[in-house]
């Protein structure tokens, strides 16, 4: 009995393996590339998808020189076992974890600004409680693919559509209208939104919604065109600009929160502000490396500084 149940967990060990190689196989393209990721050698790695074909009586990749692709049986197949692998993997991870300090590489994406004023000190934060981990941040505004590419979990700004990523709102960014001591001064501060037509409001022209501002008037939304002598194709030039008392800009709050804490800026129109835009982490909801995300994130629940957004 003990050597009947001796086999039959080697047999279920080795059945695991050529499933892995598969998925490995299907996710980095190539048997070359899957035996790297797997630390394997590219004939186990081939032995054990031959072993999961004969097993289940189909061809599951198509071979070529260069590439390894799913055939159409083989992609069906991958559907079924990924997320299944992906959590073998990370219950072992969470297992290790308990008697060991978390260690590895965390790959995180971050809009360009958001990335320096928060996410940079969020990470540092991150690392001096977690010695063993290192992180790797790629701060871009374009849309990184989790699903694809190589990164752990990415933060987002707006509203999230669905997809198969997993999501956690970690708080919400306000929309607000600002503009220097010095200009109130001269024009005086605008009450209610209609009174932007009598004020120089600063644009971006590579924004076309940037000429018409969002604002919660009796309850509903409306946007309020708006108009000024100065435009700028930059971000940093209109905040510029509204420091030097040009006029008002229309911007997300983190962006300014320093100005407006040395009294560079002062904030109006603040009881019609639009709806707060949602912020969150994202990350695969299928693929290993979760354990390190989930980590991640709820650190940073409890220490991002959500206050100043």
């Amino acid at each position: 009995m003990r050597e009947d149940l001796s086999s039959k967990s080697e047999k279920s060990a080795g059945q695991l393996q050529d499933i892995q190689a598969f998925v490995a196989i299907v996710e980095r393209g190539s048997q070359t590339a899957a035996a790297r990721h797997l630390g394997r050698s590219v004939q186990a790695v081939s032995r054990s998808l031959g072993m999961l074909e004969r097993s289940l009586g189909v061809q599951l990749i198509r071979r070529t020189t260069r590439q390894s692709g799913a055939t159409e049986v083989g992609q069906a197949y991958y559907r079924r076992v990924q997320a299944a692998i992906a959590e073998l993997d990370d219950a072992g991870r969470e297992a290790s974890s308990q008697r060991a300090s978390p260690a590895g590489v965390l790959r995180v994406a971050a809009p360009v600004q958001f990335a320096p004023a928060f996410v940079v000190p969020l990470v540092g934060a991150f690392m001096a409680r977690y010695p063993g981990m290192a992180v790797a941040l790629t701060a871009s505004d374009r849309f990184v693919d989790l699903i694809e590419g190589d990164l752990d979990l990415a933060f987002r700004i707006g509203e999230l559509p669905d997809s198969q990523l997993a999501a956690r709102r970690l708080g919400e960014l306000r929309m607000v209208v600002a503009g220097a001591p010095a200009y109130f001064a001269r024009h005086g501060r605008p009450r209610r939104p209609e009174d932007l037509a009598a004020h120089q409001c600063l644009v971006r022209t590579t924004h076309d919604s940037d000429a018409h501002w969002p604002f919660t008037i009796g309850g509903r939304r409306r946007r309020v065109k708006v108009s000024g002598r100065f435009r700028a194709d930059s971000t940093a030039a209109v905040y510029a600009a509204v420091a030097h008392g040009l006029g008002l800009c229309f911007t997300p709050l983190w962006q300014i929160r320093e100005l407006v804490d040395r009294g560079a800026l002062e904030l109006v129109l603040t009881d019609f502000e639009p709806p707060k835009i949602p912020l969150h982490l994202v990350w695969p909801a299928a693929r290993g490396g979760m354990a390190r995300a989930r980590l991640f994130v709820d650190f940073a629940v409890g220490h991002l500084p959500a206050e100043r957004m």
